[in-house]
Protein backbone atom coordinates (compact mmCIF):
# COMPACT_ATOMS: atom_id res chain seq x y z
CA UNK A 1 0.00 0.00 0.00
CA UNK A 2 1.91 3.26 -1.13
CA UNK A 3 0.30 6.61 0.52
CA UNK A 4 0.18 9.97 -1.22
CA UNK A 5 2.70 12.81 0.12
CA UNK A 6 2.01 16.00 0.52
CA UNK A 7 3.55 17.69 -1.76
CA UNK A 8 3.55 14.93 -4.10
CA UNK A 9 5.21 11.58 -4.83
CA UNK A 10 4.56 7.94 -3.23
CA UNK A 11 5.78 6.34 0.57
CA UNK A 12 5.71 2.05 -0.04
CA UNK A 13 6.98 -0.26 1.40
CA UNK A 14 9.00 -3.60 1.00
CA UNK A 15 10.74 -6.34 2.59
CA UNK A 16 14.47 -7.45 2.74
CA UNK A 17 17.15 -10.05 4.15
CA UNK A 18 19.53 -8.56 6.41
CA UNK A 19 22.61 -10.70 7.08
CA UNK A 20 24.12 -8.75 9.58
CA UNK A 21 24.25 -5.33 11.61
CA UNK A 22 25.44 -3.22 8.73
CA UNK A 23 22.96 -4.35 6.95
CA UNK A 24 20.31 -2.86 9.49
CA UNK A 25 21.69 -0.04 9.50
CA UNK A 26 22.03 0.46 5.71
CA UNK A 27 18.09 -0.08 5.53
CA UNK A 28 17.99 2.15 8.08
CA UNK A 29 19.50 4.95 6.51
CA UNK A 30 17.78 3.88 3.29
CA UNK A 31 14.33 4.73 5.16
CA UNK A 32 15.36 7.81 6.72
CA UNK A 33 15.97 9.24 2.86
CA UNK A 34 11.83 8.99 2.76
CA UNK A 35 11.11 10.75 6.52
CA UNK A 36 10.82 14.28 7.45
CA UNK A 37 9.68 16.13 10.49
CA UNK A 38 6.06 14.62 11.75
CA UNK A 39 6.78 11.35 10.46
CA UNK A 40 6.07 8.51 13.38
CA UNK A 41 8.05 4.81 12.92
CA UNK A 42 7.13 2.31 14.90
CA UNK A 43 9.31 -0.95 14.90
CA UNK A 44 8.19 -4.50 15.96
CA UNK A 45 10.08 -7.67 16.76
CA UNK A 46 11.04 -9.65 19.69
CA UNK A 47 14.62 -9.17 22.00
CA UNK A 48 17.77 -9.26 19.31
CA UNK A 49 15.76 -8.31 16.28
CA UNK A 50 17.81 -5.34 15.03
CA UNK A 51 15.19 -2.72 16.28
CA UNK A 52 18.13 -0.37 17.96
CA UNK A 53 20.03 -0.95 14.90
CA UNK A 54 17.97 0.13 12.48
CA UNK A 55 16.94 3.22 14.47
CA UNK A 56 20.94 3.98 13.93
CA UNK A 57 20.69 3.79 10.81
CA UNK A 58 17.76 5.97 10.54
CA UNK A 59 19.27 8.39 12.94
CA UNK A 60 22.35 8.29 10.60
CA UNK A 61 20.57 8.79 7.28
CA UNK A 62 18.65 11.92 9.03
CA UNK A 63 22.55 13.07 9.89
CA UNK A 64 20.97 13.78 14.15
CA UNK A 65 23.55 14.79 16.35
CA UNK A 66 24.57 12.18 19.37
CA UNK A 67 25.19 8.34 19.26
CA UNK A 68 22.12 6.08 18.77
CA UNK A 69 21.74 3.61 21.56
CA UNK A 70 18.64 1.77 23.20
CA UNK A 71 16.98 4.07 25.39
CA UNK A 72 15.57 1.24 27.82
CA UNK A 73 16.58 3.12 30.84
CA UNK A 74 15.76 6.49 29.99
CA UNK A 75 12.10 5.80 28.19
CA UNK A 76 12.71 8.67 25.55
CA UNK A 77 15.97 9.79 23.54
CA UNK A 78 16.21 13.14 21.80
CA UNK A 79 18.51 13.62 19.70
CA UNK A 80 19.01 17.02 17.92
CA UNK A 81 19.13 18.28 14.12
CA UNK A 82 22.38 17.77 12.49
CA UNK A 83 24.05 20.96 10.56
CA UNK A 84 22.64 19.95 7.27
CA UNK A 85 19.21 21.55 8.79
CA UNK A 86 17.22 17.98 8.61
CA UNK A 87 14.90 16.95 11.44
CA UNK A 88 15.75 15.98 14.52
CA UNK A 89 14.79 12.14 16.21
CA UNK A 90 13.26 11.14 18.95
CA UNK A 91 13.82 7.26 20.18
CA UNK A 92 11.28 5.75 22.27
CA UNK A 93 11.38 2.07 23.82
CA UNK A 94 7.85 1.36 24.80
CA UNK A 95 9.06 -2.08 26.62
CA UNK A 96 9.40 -0.88 29.73
CA UNK A 97 5.98 1.22 29.74
CA UNK A 98 3.93 -2.61 29.65
CA UNK A 99 1.44 -3.44 31.53
CA UNK A 100 0.93 -7.03 32.86
CA UNK A 101 -0.31 -8.25 29.49
CA UNK A 102 2.99 -6.97 28.00
CA UNK A 103 1.20 -3.43 26.41
CA UNK A 104 2.38 -0.37 26.81
CA UNK A 105 -0.43 2.18 28.46
CA UNK A 106 -1.77 5.08 27.41
CA UNK A 107 -1.51 6.88 29.77
CA UNK A 108 2.55 5.41 30.18
CA UNK A 109 2.93 7.31 26.32
CA UNK A 110 0.94 9.94 27.09
CA UNK A 111 2.88 10.86 30.08
CA UNK A 112 5.89 11.43 27.43
CA UNK A 113 3.85 14.23 26.10
CA UNK A 114 5.39 12.96 22.53
CA UNK A 115 2.76 14.50 20.03
CA UNK A 116 4.78 17.99 21.37
CA UNK A 117 7.86 16.60 19.43
CA UNK A 118 6.03 15.16 16.39
CA UNK A 119 6.16 18.36 14.76
CA UNK A 120 10.03 19.11 14.92
CA UNK A 121 11.39 15.32 14.65
CA UNK A 122 11.12 12.21 13.90
CA UNK A 123 9.77 9.96 16.35
CA UNK A 124 11.04 6.04 16.31
CA UNK A 125 9.02 3.99 18.92
CA UNK A 126 10.49 0.48 19.65
CA UNK A 127 7.41 -1.78 20.94
CA UNK A 128 4.89 0.45 19.99
CA UNK A 129 2.40 -1.34 17.92
CA UNK A 130 -0.62 -1.07 18.87
CA UNK A 131 -0.74 1.93 21.06
CA UNK A 132 1.78 4.86 19.58
CA UNK A 133 -0.50 4.65 15.88
CA UNK A 134 -2.94 7.16 17.22
CA UNK A 135 0.28 9.48 17.40
CA UNK A 136 -0.16 10.42 13.60
CA UNK A 137 -2.90 9.67 10.80
CA UNK A 138 0.16 7.58 8.94
CA UNK A 139 3.08 6.42 9.86
CA UNK A 140 6.10 3.90 8.83
CA UNK A 141 5.72 0.27 10.64
CA UNK A 142 8.85 -1.94 10.16
CA UNK A 143 8.42 -5.43 11.54
CA UNK A 144 12.15 -7.01 12.23
CA UNK A 145 11.99 -11.44 12.57
CA UNK A 146 15.33 -13.62 13.47
CA UNK A 147 15.67 -16.62 11.87
CA UNK A 148 16.79 -18.66 15.45
CA UNK A 149 19.12 -20.84 12.48
CA UNK A 150 20.92 -18.56 10.32
CA UNK A 151 20.93 -15.36 12.36
CA UNK A 152 19.39 -13.30 9.34
CA UNK A 153 16.59 -10.66 10.26
CA UNK A 154 13.66 -10.35 7.68
CA UNK A 155 12.21 -6.88 7.55
CA UNK A 156 9.16 -5.76 6.57
CA UNK A 157 7.71 -2.30 6.39
CA UNK A 158 4.75 -0.45 4.91
CA UNK A 159 3.05 3.21 5.36
CA UNK A 160 -0.34 2.91 7.01
CA UNK A 161 -2.87 5.35 7.69
CA UNK A 162 -4.79 5.31 10.65
CA UNK A 163 -7.90 7.35 9.42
Amino acid sequence: MSAQRPGGGHRGGGRRDLHDTADTEALGRELAADLRAGDLVILDGPLGAGKTALTRGIGAGLGVVGRVSSPTFIIARQHAPGADGGPGMVHVDAYRLADANGTATLDDLDALDLDTDLADSVVVVEWGEGVAERLTDEHLLVRLRRDDETETRHAVWEWVSTT
